[in-house]
């Protein structure tokens, strides 16, 4: 269909999609046995109108993808990857990482203050290599791959804050924030049985335009030969164990949509670096401050004068942005915690996609790109 044919009901401006967005962009957490209903529950709207705007916004792009995420850090090893490009290959190698490495999730070229410490990593990525396999000898294929000088691999050691709410955070002034520290989410690889790994398959694909429906889940345990109740009790045993995120309809970050709007322009990368030992502590303040989309632990090293804590912030104003930043630091030292050095990477050119993380899709393209599997071990 032509973007033109296309009218009000499928923009982010339209009260009723605001209305649903604000829910189904990051308030379904875990498993829900019918995820639509839920919406239609929490924003008391009537489910035919729900499935309707939902529909009309996914076939105009203003929703880019619907899925249910995975905490895939507890899943594959997985780390922030910052790599030093030579300028002049600096957009072939994002074509590489987002175009032909399904183990890159979020690809993005940031900026900063070019005396700022690690000014020269420019391309950042999101990495998750499935069980079984190398992160390292994966990030040395890739640096062959594209070209880079150098990377940095900064696994998470503890989650605080983790959700994509764009369009609810658009009214969030500087300085708002939950009444109580985040909990660290300590991050440890989980085994799983094959049963468990078949319906996490299941659940993790996104979803086509004819499932935007009421009984998805009863669908798409047919469709592997399973029963609804036998799937919805491994859904629930996989939620209990602590790795499925959130049912969400995800927008595009900094992308036109249809009718020419953005929903953010801005996305920024905060670092601060805390004293050692005081990352649990400082990570929970950091991450009760519902501007944030994700606040990580992750150890960056001396070339990035040992930044500790990380978060994503996004917005259409940068200043409003900075004054968000302002408000956190301030926080910090009001309540005791050292920062001995912060900086702000931000985001520019950027695309996203979900991160393969099941051992038969490495295999393959191992394969595929004539690659020895034997050179690949586990580390």
């Amino acid at each position: 269909m032509p973007l033109s044919a296309f009218d009000s009901t499928a923009s982010i401006e339209d009260e009723i999609n605001q209305k649903i967005l604000s829910v189904s962009e990051d308030r379904l957490q875990g498993f829900i046995a019918d995820p639509f209903k839920e919406i239609a529950h929490l924003t008391n709207l009537p489910l035919a109108l729900v499935l309707e705007r939902i529909r009309l916004m996914f076939s105009a792009g203003t929703i880019r993808r619907i899925r249910l995420t995975l905490l895939a850090n507890d899943l594959a090893p997985g780390a922030l990857v910052a790599w030093k490009i030579p300028e002049n290959s600096l957009h072939e190698a994002f074509d590489f990482l987002f175009q032909k490495d399904p183990f890159s999730g979020h690809v993005v070229i940031r900026s900063t203050d070019p005396a700022a410490a690690g000014a020269r990593y420019r391309l950042w990525s999101t990495l998750k290599v499935p069980q079984g396999f190398s992160i390292q000898t994966h990030c040395e294929l890739l640096k062959n791959l594209i070209g880079a000088e150098d990377y940095r691999i900064m696994p998470a050691k503890g989650i605080f804050t983790l959700g994509v709410g764009h369009i609810r955070r658009k009214t969030i002034l500087p300085g708002t924030k939950s009444p109580k520290a985040a909990v660290m989410h300590p991050v440890a690889i989980k085994t799983l049985s094959e049963k468990q790994w078949l319906v996490l398959k299941s659940l993790k694909e996104e979803l086509t335009l004819e499932e935007i429906d009421e009984g998805l889940w009863e669908k798409r345990a047919s469709k592997i030969g399973m029963s609804s109740q036998a799937f919805f009790s491994i859904a629930k045993e996989l939620e209990q164990i602590g790795i499925l995120g959130r049912f969400s309809t995800f927008l595009e970050h900094v992308k036109p949509l249809y009718d020419g709007r953005k929903v953010t322009k801005f996305n920024a990368l905060f670092h601060w670096a805390v004293p050692q030992g005081m990352e649990r502590e400082a990570g929970g303040q950091i991450g009760r401050f519902e501007i944030l989309t994700h606040c990580y632990w992750r150890e960056a090293g001396s070339e990035f004068k040992n930044v500790n804590i990380m978060a994503v912030a996004h917005g259409k104003d940068k200043g409003l942005l900075e004054s968000h930043k302002k408000a956190i630091d301030e926080h910090l030292e009001s309540v005791g915690i050292p920062v001995s050095y912060t900086n702000i990477f931000w985001g520019g050119r950027s695309e996203i996609k979900p991160s393969e993380i099941f051992p038969e899709a490495y295999k393959e393209w191992l394969q595929k790109m004539d690659l020895d599997s034997s050179v690949i071990s586990n580390s």
